[in-house]
């Protein structure tokens, strides 16, 4: 089983709703782009394309979606947090919070600018 794989079925025998929010997560980034890899590191999934442009990190209580040169994206919604030099990142305390966060939106903008 690889990294990924088994990362997701963690959170799954855990319980709770930290799991479909970390799939559902991952399937936007995956739609973000044919070229769109990922990969397990710093204790959750990163997506590249070609370079990182987010990761999603499963916490207790919350999930978030990190962006590697947040700094450089609209944020016409008003959601993205941290004043960083360059990361910024998108707190989700529950699945409905893709949705009235609209996460597909940002993810799909830092991928487009990943490859830029």
């Amino acid at each position: 089983m690889d990294r990924i794989t088994q990362y997701l079925e963690d959170l799954r025998l855990q319980g709770g709703e930290l799991s479909p929010m970390v799939s559902a997560l991952r399937q936007l980034a995956l739609a973000s782009g044919t070229d769109v890899a990922e990969d397990f590191k710093y204790g959750g999934i990163l997506f590249g394309a070609p370079r990182h442009f987010c990761g999603v990190f499963a916490y207790k209580s919350h999930v978030t979606v990190e962006f590697s040169e947040g700094h450089a994206l609209s944020d016409p919604f008003k959601v993205l947090e941290g004043k960083g030099k360059l990361r910024r990142h998108i707190q989700l305390e529950s699945e409905a919070d893709i949705t009235t966060k609209q996460v597909a939106a940002y993810i799909t903008a830092a991928a487009v600018h990943s490859r830029s």
